[in-house]
This record gives C-alpha cells, structure tokens and sequence, in this order.
C-alpha cells in the first residue's frame, strides 16, 4: 500500500508571534501587593509580568507596596534604613492605579 501525500493541499499550521504571546490573558492584579518576599502580600509571579504603579496621575517606580482599595502606597524614606538594613518606609495617601507594563 503506498500513501502519497500532496504538500500543496495541507494547510501549515501558524505559529504564534511575539505579539499574540504578549496579548495573552494576564491574571487581574490583586487589591493589594507588596515586593517584599517576607510579606503575605508578595507573589512573585505577577512581578515577572511587568507591574507598574501610577500614584495621583503619575508614574511611580520606587513603589514597595500598595493597596487599591485604601488608596496608599508605601516608599522608601531616603537612604534611612533599619538595624535589620531594610529601608525605612513611609506611606502615602492618593488615588493609586496598578497595571501590566
């Protein structure tokens, strides 16, 4: 029995680009996250996608934690750290907005 097969009627099957991978549905981000792996709030997964803050309308990039529904986040006080040699952190109050970058 011979089969013979006739590459011009099979269809190829498409491969997915970058841009398609990158459009792929995203888990929601959470209420609140903190960076800080010794934190319950800390889940490592989200930060490998790229997670970014906007605080009163503007871009914030030393942000350490937040929380949505409160409308704070937390940032490094200066170079003032603790005896354990982890920054001090202040909070702040403002309408505070998470996305995917």
């Amino acid at each position: 029995m011979n089969i013979t097969m006739n590459d011009t009627t099979s269809t190829p099957t498409p491969t997915p680009t970058p841009t398609t991978a990158a459009n792929a549905e995203r888990p929601a981000l959470p209420d609140r996250l903190s960076t800080d792996a010794r934190s319950p709030h800390h889940v490592a997964a989200l930060f490998e996608l790229g997670v970014g803050i906007h605080f009163n309308g503007k871009e914030r990039f030393d942000v350490e934690e937040y929380c949505i529904s409160e409308g704070w986040i937390k940032v490094p006080a200066g170079k003032a750290v603790d005896r354990r040699g982890h920054p001090l952190m202040i909070k702040l109050k403002g309408k505070v907005e998470a996305f995917y970058r």
